[in-house]
């Protein structure tokens, strides 16, 4: 059945000598993957519509199986994105994340309005780390892994001073403390940006403040809390990480 389906294009693979297969993030019918046929052919009119982070309204032939592309129309290039490679690789790194995290034909409106938000905000902001790790969050609870960050993840308390703990999943309280002594104290500040982050909308953020060695501190608890639940190896944080360590 031919559909008109609004996405973003989260990864691109060659097919064959001339073909492409492409993954669309869509509202409609979440992640799906279809044959764009002549895509790697440069004066195709497919290989402008094909291209990595467009958003785009595609006509797509959905079958159980493989799904085909017949046509495509640009909606937003992001090419701000594409032509600086900071923009480049943090988006890299939210839609590879989306694509490891979600399944085939699962929609979800809220995930899919925020990944178009963010993107739109690395497009238009020099500094993404904040609505980065917004989405991360988001992501997380997706994926089944999140960490509990509006109480203590033992007693249900949340009086604050909080630890972060890696090895329990979440916020520790100072009477839970004991439960990991490796447990990462918390700025009370920062205790409350991690549920901040991972309950309200980027659209509800005007600008949010953050103090450079507590957005460090936030970046490293996530990587670390990715590194022990999340299960799949990111190609993109790699590249990322280098390029961070460049920048300090």
């Amino acid at each position: 059945m031919l559909e008109k389906i609004d996405g973003i294009i989260i990864k691109t693979k060659d097919y064959g000598e001339t073909h492409k297969l492409i993954t669309i993030f869509s509202n409609k019918l979440g992640k799906f993957t279809a044959l764009a046929r002549g895509a790697k052919k440069t004066k195709s009119r497919m290989a402008a519509v094909t291209q990595p982070f467009i958003y785009g309204e595609f006509f797509v032939y959905v079958n159980s199986g493989l799904s085909t592309i017949q046509q495509g129309e640009v909606n937003n290039s992001f090419r701000k994105i594409r032509e600086d490679i900071i923009k480049t690789a943090y988006t890299a790194y939210i839609t590879e994340l989306t694509d490891k995290l979600f399944d085939e034909k699962a929609p979800d409106p809220f995930l899919y309005d925020e990944l178009y938000r963010t993107m739109c905000w690395i497009s238009d902001n020099e500094d993404a780390d904040i609505p980065i790790m917004m989405y991360e969050l988001k992501l997380f609870t997706k994926g089944g892994f999140a960490p509990t960050v509006d109480k203590c993840v033992n007693c249900g308390s949340r009086g604050t001073p909080f630890a972060f703990s890696i090895k329990e999943g979440g916020l520790l309280c100072s009477q839970c403390r004991s439960m990991d002594y490796d447990a990462i104290a918390l700025p009370i500040a920062v205790a409350k940006l991690f549920n901040l982050f991972a309950t309200i909308s980027l659209d509800r953020v005007g600008s949010v403040s953050v103090k450079p060695e507590n957005k460090k501190l936030m970046r490293r608890i996530l990587d670390e809390y990715y590194d022990k639940y999340g299960g799949f190896y990111l190609k993109s944080r790699k590249f990322l990480n280098q390029l961070d360590l460049l920048r300090e």
